[in-house]
């Protein structure tokens, strides 16, 4: 079982956000060549969840390709933190935002892929 978030990306829009809840969780946006640019989640203070944050990140990127996959997890923050610790694992650094957004040392990660 592989600890990444390796669910196929799908179109940021509303058709494929219509089946997304109000639930607590993470996601991944990347551009339209599949690189993830940002990691993110919706907790107890994301207003309708997964779908309201996916929807705020779709109407801020209006006009751009993005794509996005999606998972629901009640240890969100734990969950985030891992994929941010895989992310630099991966590619030796956080995406931008990240590091603009999220203050906070990570820890060290050595997975077996």
């Amino acid at each position: 079982m592989s600890i990444r978030l390796d669910k196929p990306l799908q179109a940021l829009t509303a058709e494929n956000l219509e089946p997304v809840q109000g639930q607590l969780g993470v996601y991944q946006l990347a551009d339209a060549s599949g690189k993830v640019f940002y990691i993110g989640y919706a907790g107890g203070r994301s207003l309708f969840g997964l779908h309201g944050e996916l929807k705020r990140e779709m109407d801020s990127h209006r006009g751009q390709d993005i794509q996005f996959r999606c998972e629901v997890n009640q240890q969100y923050i734990s969950r985030y933190e891992e994929l941010l610790m895989l992310h630099k694992v991966d590619f030796g650094e956080l995406p931008e935002r990240v590091l603009r957004e999220y203050p906070y040392q990570i820890g060290t990660l050595s997975p077996d892929n």
